[in-house]
């Protein structure tokens, strides 16, 4: 397949040049970044240019499923950096994995499989959120479109959510039965945000979020009566 390698100032630069050599719009492409772009000292000397290789994509027909999500037809320039990013970094963590991508209006939907899925994960899921920490720092660095890049393995994601709308309700109950507040143990900040969806339909209950940083933690409590 027809490839081509372009610099310029920018990744977005080198992609808009692939662009017109092809030619082809940039979500028919696929894009790897072979080297970032930097201003140099103070912006005026030892200055490098960004460095893409791009081909056209394979068409609907020929997309195959790869690593757990099916490939699409066509994917952002952003999706493209996100998923290489994704890529190299486990390369230097010396994992192999697969990564699958899915790009919604929502974000961008990074997948890893392989054998090293409990070690991604960490407890409570920490290692992965560092990792999709990581990816977002990266892209959003390299392009000015800031969309949202989710990275999960193995459905942890979606396991963790339902695991914490099972948690909520059951403290909900258990605060309903003492009549009292009950404390749920300290969580991030998404994970936090699920408890809270989970009740708001509750008009029995409130929920609040205390405490700061790491301890930061929701509280379940019923909601007073009139007197």
């Amino acid at each position: 397949m027809k490839f081509v390698e372009t610099e310029g100032k920018t990744i977005e630069e080198a992609i808009s040049k692939a662009c017109e050599e092809l030619p082809a719009s940039p979500e028919d492409l696929d894009v790897e970044v072979l080297a970032d772009g930097s201003s140099g000292f103070l912006g005026l000397v030892g200055g490098k240019k960004a460095r893409i290789r791009a081909m056209l994509k394979e068409t609907k027909d020929q997309a195959e499923t790869t690593a757990g999500y099916p490939a699409t037809a066509s994917s952002s320039p952003v999706a493209e950096i996100a998923k290489k990013a994704l890529q190299d970094l486990l390369g230097l963590l010396e994992i192999e994995a697969g990564v699958g991508m899915r790009e919604e209006p929502t974000g961008i939907f990074l997948n890893i499989t392989g054998n090293s899925s409990g070690l991604l994960i960490g407890r409570k899921g920490q290692t992965l959120e560092a990792l999709e920490y990581l990816i977002n720092k990266i892209v959003h660095k390299r392009t000015e479109e800031k969309k949202r890049i989710v990275v999960d393995t193995e459905n942890y994601r979606s396991r963790r959510e339902e695991s914490l709308v099972n948690l909520a309700h059951r403290l909900a109950d258990k605060a309903k039965r003492l009549g009292k507040p009950v404390t749920v143990s300290p969580m991030n900040a998404h994970d936090r945000r699920i408890i809270h969806l989970a009740l708001q339909d509750d008009k029995t209950l409130r929920t609040r979020s205390t405490g700061t940083g790491l301890y930061r933690k929701v509280i379940i409590a019923p909601e007073k009566k009139p007197s």
